[in-house]
C-alpha cells in the first residue's frame, strides 16, 4: 500500500527546530538574626535542603560570620516552596529567620 504524495515535486517540507531556553535559577539565602539558633540553622539545611551535616555546618558558619548563606540554587518554583517551608518551620519553633531569594 503506498501513501499519495501531499507535495509536489518542487516543494521542500522544513521541520522547524524548536529551541527550549532552560529556566533561570535563584540562590535561596538563609540570613543572619540576633535569636535564632545555630542549631536549627543546621536542622533547616539537613531537612528542608537535604544537606549532609558537614556542608549544613559550613552554610551555617556563613550565615552566622558573614550575614548570610546560601541554602541551595533551583528553579523559581522550588524556591519559592523551600522559603515558605523555612519560614512555616521557623515560626513554628518561633525563631524569626529570614530566607529569600534572588537570581544565581
Amino acid at each position: 500500500m503506498s501513501f499519495p504524495n501531499t507535495y509536489s515535486d518542487d516543494e521542500v517540507a522544513l521541520e522547524k527546530r524548536v529551541r527550549v531556553k532552560k529556566p533561570r535559577l535563584y540562590k535561596v539565602l538563609l540570613h543572619n538574626d540576633d535569636f535564632t539558633s545555630m542549631d536549627f540553622v543546621v536542622l533547616i539545611l539537613v531537612e528542608i535542603f537535604h544537606k549532609n551535616i558537614n556542608e549544613a555546618t559550613a552554610v551555617m558558619l556563613n550565615v552566622h560570620n558573614k550575614g548570610s548563606g546560601v541554602a541551595g540554587i533551583y528553579t523559581r518554583e522550588i524556591c519559592e516552596c523551600k522559603i515558605d517551608e523555612v519560614h512555616d518551620l521557623a515560626e513554628e519553633n518561633e525563631f524569626p529567620l529570614l530566607c529569600t531569594m534572588e537570581p544565581a
